[in-house]
């Protein structure tokens, strides 16, 4: 359950219309290491996480990432505001127009549509921190990107706070990690499988 603050975690304040890099910015919503699917791994791990520091941060950060959609979302709106026809079709936003007007749909800057399948919920809390280590990495390259090709301090501003946050939750899930390593049996790295020193045992016995 969650308390819903009706305001974004971080202003955006956007004056001059851009529908070119909209169409870059929207990755971050709906593009393989965009928002949507940083909540939605997050939101899913959780659950399988053996120690309450992990469950914890994967709520935490999982539900920032539903925030960090929200910013994304204003900032295209914004970015999309009162164009013309012609401003549609020289800016190359013609196609997105075409399917979606100036709503705010999820995808990538290719066009590729959000898919589930750019994200993993294994039930191993090694495998699942591991994959979110690097899925905050990606991120934070992606936000890299997008600052390279921004001009507009107006939208440098958000993009920036929202890079600072992926190096944050990478900083995060680094914690949740050592905690989870620091409680496995050393013998047993990988922990959840109870057969793997039996296994080991048996192989060097046979050998």
């Amino acid at each position: 359950m969650w308390d819903y603050d009706k305001k974004l975690i971080y202003p955006v304040r956007i004056s001059k219309p851009d529908p070119a890099m909209a169409k870059l910015i929207l990755t971050q919503l709906g593009g393989p290491d965009g928002e949507l699917g940083a909540a939605m791994r997050y939101l899913n791990q959780r659950y399988a996480q053996p120690y309450a520091q992990g469950k914890a941060i994967l709520t935490d950060i999982g539900t920032e990432e539903l925030a960090h959609c929200e910013m994304i979302g204003a900032i295209v709106h914004q970015l999309t505001r009162n164009l013309t026809p012609e401003e549609i079709r020289s800016s190359g936003f013609d196609a997105y127009f075409v399917d979606h007007t100036t709503g705010i749909y999820p995808q990538a800057a290719s066009g590729t549509p959000f898919s589930a399948a750019t994200l993993q919920s294994t039930g191993d809390a090694l495998a699942d921190l591991f994959e979110d280590m690097a899925a905050e990495q990606k991120a934070r390259l992606t936000y890299d990107n997008l600052l390279r090709l921004l001009d507009d301090p107006d939208v440098r501003d958000p993009i920036k706070f929202l890079r600072e946050r992926e190096i944050v939750h990478f900083q995060r899930f680094g914690e949740a990690l050592r905690d989870v390593q620091e409680n496995l049996d050393a013998k047993n790295y990988y922990a959840y499988n109870p057969s793997f020193d039996i296994t080991c045992t048996r192989r060097k016995n046979k050998a």
